[in-house]
């Protein structure tokens, strides 16, 4: 099967713009490959996460990571967290793993595998080099859903209320 098409827009230039902050990792940076440890093919571990800048008057941040260029014509969601607390601003290599214990009130969206954690890259082999944008979103409110909504949902939800944003997208490919 021939999977060449050209490569989607960045899907955050397509929402409305809000301010920036920074996010950096340990373990990924934007236009680098990631290593096998944070794909499928070796151990579906999350990166290592930090953020700082973020508005004062965020409430609570949004966690995610999603892959425009799946072969879908809507990406694929790798792994949502809504509702991490404010004074928050990192979080550990593993942290997307289902036993990971979150705060209270956060909640794990259900991602495109049907499951609660972090879902690692998977392109399909041969495919062009796919890019994961891991984001954060800084929050003006919680958001008021339940353990396991699709990540999808949770997003569009989070637009409403995303004050600024910041984003890291590295790279997969098979």
């Amino acid at each position: 099967m021939n999977l060449e098409r050209p490569y989607p827009p960045d899907p955050y230039s397509l929402l409305p713009q809000v301010p920036a902050f920074v996010l950096t990792s340990e373990d990924v940076a934007t236009g680098q490959p990631m290593d096998a440890l944070f794909a499928e093919d070796g151990g579906n571990t999350s990166p290592q996460l930090s953020w700082n800048g973020a508005p004062a008057e965020t409430v609570a941040y949004a966690v995610s990571c999603f892959d425009p260029d799946a072969p879908t014509p809507s990406g694929y969601w790798h792994w949502t967290i809504l509702n991490l607390p404010s004074n928050v601003t990192s979080m550990p290599r593993g942290a997307g793993g289902e036993q990971y214990e979150l705060p209270t009130g956060v909640i794990r969206a259900r991602n495109d595998g049907g499951t609660l954690g972090y879902i690692g890259a998977a392109p399909p082999s041969g495919d062009h080099a796919h890019r994961y944008f891991f984001a954060v979103h800084a929050l003006d409110a919680v958001i008021d859903v339940a353990d396991g909504v699709p990540c999808t949902p949770a997003a569009f939800m989070s637009v409403f209320h995303t004050i600024a944003r910041a984003t890291i997208a590295p790279t997969y490919q098979r």
